[in-house]
């Protein structure tokens, strides 16, 4: 289907009658390749979400053996050990990334400052390909094509192509003057002809809020197409580039045929070993540069098969980029003028409060956990109360309820763990898990919004907060601070209607609602009921994307309805107008958690430390299920209806016969 020229046959037959090395070297005339076999190595990373440093940043050393894992500069010497040895042995390797290089850390805000860290450095190291995942959306498609324009771009397609094979943005848009590729294909020095295309995937586009007015066609139909267009040009490899996660990549190798490897990213998934589906090789290595993904391949010019050699070469899967790789200093010169123009960028927003991300802000004894999904969490209450409570003191004003998804949220507080570094929790380290987004003002982070619903309206925020956990998953799950309540998932949704595929809520899954009536954070039995038809308004903070997003449900669902008011209950028709700003500054969700967190208990020595409130949940979010179920419930009513209307039935035709044989 896909071989290689008669040329190239030729010469290897040819090479039959010169000396072969063992088997143990590796080259192209080793007895592997005698067996028609061509060997070459994919290196490949995903998610690496600006993680120009390793992490915990706090744990970080360059001369002492310390736990943190990631970095660029680690990377780059990984990448060109593993580039010498191959090349010594006459084997090609590839580089590619599965995309969101941007977003997550500090250092993505730099983007919002004309400069493009991320993917500078990745043309630096020398990548082959990389694509467009959700999070280079995160800052909106103009900035995007700044950012890649800075990068280098259309130019830099000449070492480091750019894929995006399913987006589609529209005419005139910046994006379509940057060179982006729908396929590539690479011819290796070894002769192997590989093709490449790059998918963004069904989730990754939900998630991708800020892409509009970029579009994207459907995944399965877009590498069909492409698929053909390559095996057109005649490769003998076919490797699709997917930010999708691992579930979508096998859903789309039993949709198309003809894909040899995928390599994946949005699940941040790290694969220890492929998943093989239908002979497709698929991969994924983790998230934030944790891991180097190292795939050992042959291709056979008989079969024209393609198979794994990582057992038998006795090379792992995934290279974790711990403190044994040493850094490489070009790029290490790199970060650290980044790291600079960083810290600048920190201490201007913050106005001096912060100056360094390398800095200590606070002490912890214990982690606090963002985890098990779907659930109130330690560290989701701690951003909550940082949101509510920061938000008052900006305000003057009491906030009743302060409301996060934990999308946004993106990890947990790790203290340090080293000798230099016990309980110690570092700016970068804590701003990493809560730095996503920007605002109006075009700086880093979503600012705090300030509005006030009645009391039956958050009783209504409430409910879709159990009904967006039930049908969107974990990244639209709604943690809380100035509240508690029970609630059953179960009875979330009565049915979804056939054909317009709409579910219809019970608006009855949440059991009892409460707000909190005490000071501070929610240490004291002090609650009120939030009773389901009160009108009085109550005092609201979420940011900037959750603030837009929640009226959509009432759009849809009108027994949900939210209008966001001003203290004075005037409907909020721009929500720019409800961002809290301070010393006429956007304040951030980020800027509020690290206040927050400077500004916790101090110990005997002075030093700020995280409550031992915050080292469990508080009953904020109970789940439990009523018995019996609603569903089954319903059940029972339609059996009992429909055993009625039989009995109803068979009684109505005896009496009809008992009138036919009395009329007989």
């Amino acid at each position: 289907m896909r071989k290689l020229t008669v040329f190239l046959l030729v010469l290897l037959v040819a090479a039959g009658s010169f000396p072969i090395p063992s088997a143990q070297a590796g080259t192209l005339y080793s007895p592997a390749a005698q067996s028609d076999e061509l060997f070459f190595t994919i290196l490949h990373t995903n998610d690496e979400h600006s993680a120009l440093s390793p992490s915990p940043l706090v744990d970080y050393s360059p001369e002492k053996s310390n736990p943190s894992l990631g970095g660029y500069a680690r990377l780059a010497q990984a990448v060109k050990d593993i580039r010498a040895a191959k090349k010594a042995a006459n084997e090609p390797v590839l580089l590619l990334s599965a995309g969101d290089y941007l977003g997550g850390s500090p250092y993505s805000w730099l983007g919002l400052t004309g400069k493009a860290p991320d993917l500078t450095i990745m043309n630096k190291i020398g990548y082959d390909a990389v694509i467009i995942g959700n999070h280079e959306y995160d800052y909106g498609p103009e900035l995007l094509a700044q950012y890649l324009r800075t990068a280098g771009y259309p130019e830099a397609n000449e070492h480091t192509i750019l894929l995006a094979s399913n987006t589609l943005p529209p005419a005139g848009h910046a994006l379509n003057d940057l060179g982006i590729q729908k396929t590539a294909v690479l011819t290796l020095p070894n002769g192997l002809k590989v093709g490449l295309f790059g998918l963004i995937g069904i989730d990754a586009v939900n998630v991708a809020p800020y892409a509009e007015p970029v579009e994207f066609a459907d995944q399965a139909e877009t590498a069909k197409s492409m698929v053909a267009a390559l095996e057109k040009e005649g490769v003998d490899i076919i490797i699709a580039i997917c930010h999708s996660g691992e579930d979508e990549d096998i859903d789309l190798v039993r949709a198309v045929p003809g894909i040899d490897v995928i390599i994946g990213g949005h699940s941040h998934k790290l694969l220890e070993e492929p998943i093989i589906e239908g002979g497709t090789i698929i991969v994924q290595a983790g998230e934030n540069l944790k891991y180097l993904g190292n795939l050992e391949l042959a291709y056979n010019l008989s079969t024209d098969k393609v198979r794994l050699r990582n057992l038998e070469t006795k090379k792992p899967y995934v290279i974790p980029l711990d403190d044994s790789v040493p850094e490489e200093p070009e790029i290490a010169a790199m970060v650290a003028g980044y790291t600079a123009d960083l810290n600048a960028l920190v201490a201007d927003m913050t106005e001096g409060r912060f100056t360094d991300i390398a800095e200590t802000v606070v002490w912890s004894g214990f982690q606090v956990p963002n985890t098990p999904v779907l659930q109130e969490t330690p560290f989701a209450n701690f951003v909550t109360d940082a949101m509510r409570l920061v938000a008052e003191e900006a305000t003057g004003e009491k906030v009743h309820l302060a409301v996060q998804a934990n999308g946004v949220l993106r990890g947990s507080i790790n203290p340090g763990a080293c000798p230099w570094s016990q309980d110690q929790v570092s700016f970068y380290d804590l701003a990493y898990l809560v730095g996503l987004g920007s605002g109006p003002d075009g700086k880093a982070g979503y600012p705090l919004v300030s509005v006030y619903l009645t009391g039956q309206e958050l009783r209504r925020i409430l409910e879709i907060q159990v009904l967006l956990a039930e049908l969107m998953g974990d990244t639209y799950f709604l943690q809380i601070s100035g509240a508690r309540m029970t609630f059953d998932r179960g009875r979330a949704v009565l049915l979804t209607l056939p054909f317009i595929d709409l579910p219809v809520p019970t608006t009855m899954a949440v059991s009892s609602a409460e707000l909190y009536t005490g000071q501070g954070i929610q240490d004291s039995d002090e609650y009120v009921k939030i009773k389901k038809r009160d009108q009085e308004l109550y005092h609201v903070v979420t940011d900037y994307y959750i603030a837009a997003f929640l009226p959509m449900a009432g759009e849809l669902l009108p027994s949900l309805e939210l209008v966001l008011k001003d203290k004075d209950g005037n409907p909020i028709n721009n929500i720019d107008d409800a961002i809290i700003r301070r010393n006429g500054r956007e304040l951030k969700v980020w800027q509020a958690v690290l206040e927050y967190a400077a500004a916790q208990p101090q110990d005997s020595s002075g030093k700020p430390r995280i409550s031992d409130y915050y080292a469990e949940t508080s009953g904020r979010l109970v789940q439990y299920t009523i018995y019996p179920p609603l569903w089954k419930g319903l059940v029972l009513v339609l059996m009992l209806i429909a055993v009625l209307l039989i009995l109803g039935i068979h009684k109505l035709r005896r009496k009809r016969r008992n009138m036919r044989i009395t009329n007989i």
